[in-house]
């Protein structure tokens, strides 16, 4: 299988090359230039998977270019770390409510269902290339400490992941800055993570230095990432009752839009899902597009939901790119439009089978509690944005993205009490090392330079 850029100026690859090159040298994103179809006989047979086998049996219609024994390989070990035996296990709260919970990997957060997987594959990447990769990537939270992770201590491998100094929660940093390993950068920047983000793509929009540096991105605008996180929602699904599953609507907190992208793609590809809600928090440019059809840029605002506090969501230029047809000359007037003046204002904006709900941080409190004293359940702040104005006509499936022992002030300040996980509290112990940088492109670049491999 081929993969191609969504701005449509750059060869198609293969999905080796593809994962390795990140952001597409037109500063597209990489999709499929097919997605398969999957029939009510897949669907019966992929029931009776578990989560490991489950991800073979979708990754290798798209790894195509990888010995399937290798791939079954990669996937089995990238799946070892997660504490629980369903690897993504279903809570039921009642008869219209229950929760995904994708909280169980290493470093307690979604991330890790992709970015286990993306670290083995640059590390088999390394290995049968025979050469070194230094990875890059922009984090408002969680995917930064989840990379790190999943590269931590490899061969031939450095990672450096900027992040918004004072903006993540203290966990959430000592998750990137208290590792301990040599090949690990974490870059605070004084600025936010659309800062960060701009930065990292002006930097691999730069061929020659992106080329020298043989230079690779985590973040979701890795086409790994989208399609490891299409594989929890089809084992979600195949996990519902089979009298609820195609009537349920899941309910996504999101900020840079990769994870219900991932679902919505998987919808595509013949799961019948019945709809998508876009869960945001007060930095809303979501919910604006999906219930105004107006994609404009606003201030970002720090909040309880660090993780979300983004103003710019790179994913949806692949939804653009898929919901117009696949026109590139229209995901690149768009794009172009947005970054020249700030938004874009749809006048027929496809919302497809999605919806949209803010929460802001006068609601999140409430909501944790409200929550806890119903089903005696603790959500992490950014759940508590997705159980805000749930359908009342359907049944929801809330997607669970982090724990709430990472956000223990939070939780505490809500419920009285306070969550704990035995790796947090190693963590507490560790020197903090974080490197201070301007959100400077520059910057960012001289460091790049005096530690890559």
């Amino acid at each position: 299988m081929k993969f191609v850029s969504t701005r449509g100026q750059t060869p198609a690859l293969g999905f080796s090359d593809a994962v390795a090159t990140g952001l597409a040298p037109d500063g597209g994103l990489y999709l499929p230039e097919t997605l398969p179809q999957f029939t009510a006989a897949d669907l019966a047979r992929f029931q009776r998977l578990g989560y490991a086998e489950l991800c073979f049996e979708f990754l290798k219609l798209f790894a195509t270019d990888i010995e399937p024994s290798v791939l079954r390989s990669i996937i089995a070990r990238s799946y070892t770390k997660f504490s629980h035996p369903d690897i993504a296990p279903i809570v039921t709260l009642d008869e219209r409510t229950s929760v995904l919970e994708l909280f169980h990997g290493p470093t307690l957060a979604f991330k890790d269902f992709a970015l286990q997987l993306l670290g083995n594959l640059y590390e088999h990447q390394c290995a049968t290339r025979h050469q070194s990769i230094n990875v890059l990537g922009a984090t408002s939270g969680d995917t930064g400490s989840a990379a790190i992770h999943g590269l931590r201590g490899k061969p031939g491998t450095a990672i450096f992941i900027l992040y918004p100094d004072g903006r993540t929660s203290p966990l959430q940093e000592r998750q990137m800055a208290c590792t301990e390993a040599d090949n690990v950068y974490a870059l605070a920047i004084n600025g936010s993570f659309d800062d960060a983000q701009a930065a990292l793509k002006d930097i691999f929009a730069d061929q020659t230095f992106r080329t020298h540096h043989r230079l690779s991105a985590v973040n979701s605008i890795n086409l790994a990432r989208v399609l490891a996180q299409c594989v929890y929602y089809l084992y979600a699904y195949l996990r519902l009752s089979a009298a609820t599953r195609n009537e349920t609507e899941f309910v996504v907190p999101t900020g840079n839009f990769g994870n219900v992208l991932a679902g919505w793609m998987l919808q595509k590809m013949g799961v019948p899902i019945r709809s998508f809600k876009v869960a945001t928090n007060q930095n809303d440019i979501l919910h604006r597009l999906f219930t105004t059809g107006d994609y404009r840029v606003s201030a970002v605002t720090p909040s309880l939901a660090p993780s979300m506090d983004i103003q710019v969501s790179s994913n949806f230029e692949r939804f653009l790119y898929l919901s117009e047809g696949r026109d590139a000359a229209k995901v690149r007037e768009v794009m172009q439009t947005f970054k020249t003046t700030g938004g874009y204002k749809f006048e027929n904006f496809n919302r497809d089978t999605f919806s949209a709900s803010r929460c802001d941080d006068v609601r999140i409190p409430g909501i944790i509690k409200s929550v806890y004293e119903r089903f005696h359940y603790i959500v992490d702040p950014h759940t508590a944005c997705a159980f805000a104005d749930l359908a009342k006509d359907r049944p929801s499936l809330v997607l669970a993205t982090a724990s709430p022992a990472k956000f223990p002030d939070t939780i505490k300040a809500a419920i009285g009490v306070e969550p704990t996980d035995p790796s947090l509290e190693l963590l507490k112990k560790r020197p903090l090392k974080k490197h201070l940088l301007k959100a400077d492109t520059g910057a960012i670049r001289a460091f790049i330079d005096a530690n890559a491999v």
